[in-house]
């Protein structure tokens, strides 16, 4: 079998795949995924492979962009608060400071958690994404004893399904902070 794909920005020669059927179960190149069923699930001896490809005929694509808002706590040391690239945002830490002052909102970690979570609220906000769009959220904790305080607020701000989420206790966070919250969320 050959297979072929082209388009305004890619070209890809034609590839004889019918050698690899035998020996491998996915072949990808170029952006392209070729998946074999196993040997085990064959009822032919040559299946016909499942071939996707993606190509992006968009001028933005592969392309990062800053997300900044005066809303929210500027980023500590050389980041963003977030980058937008390929329909994704990642943002940056954020740490529970009152944006006008940069100082923390008081030191418990009820307080700073709601305020992560209204900085990262407003981070969202400006580059048009939501709540209700984070795929993954990172928490990381000064004391992990207080997991149970912070997933009481956390569980306020996103929607079911909640998304995907790690939680640590770390040595020390920027600030002394009692909490830092960095996220993945879909544009």
């Amino acid at each position: 079998m050959a297979w072929c794909a082209a388009s305004r920005s890619c070209h890809l020669p034609a590839i004889d795949v019918s050698s690899l059927r035998s020996r491998v179960g996915c072949v990808s190149f170029g952006g392209a995924n070729l998946h074999f069923p196993s040997s085990s699930s064959r009822s032919s001896p040559l299946p016909t492979p499942f071939a996707s490809l993606s190509i992006s005929t968009d001028a933005t694509a592969g392309k990062k962009e800053a997300v900044q808002t005066e809303k929210a706590p500027a980023a500590l040391g050389p980041c963003s608060q977030a980058i937008k690239a390929n329909n994704m945002l990642f943002m940056s830490g954020v740490l529970g400071l009152i944006p006008e002052t940069r100082k923390f909102v008081s030191d418990n970690v009820e307080d700073q958690t709601e305020q992560v979570l209204k900085n990262m609220g407003e981070i969202l906000k400006a580059s048009g994404a939501s709540y209700s769009s984070v795929l993954k959220t990172t928490i990381m904790l000064a004391d992990l004893k207080d997991f149970k305080k912070v997933n009481e607020i956390y569980a306020k701000y996103f929607p079911s399904p909640a998304p995907a989420r790690s939680t640590y206790q770390v040595a020390a966070l920027p600030m002394d902070a009692k909490i830092e919250v960095e996220c993945i969320a879909a544009l």
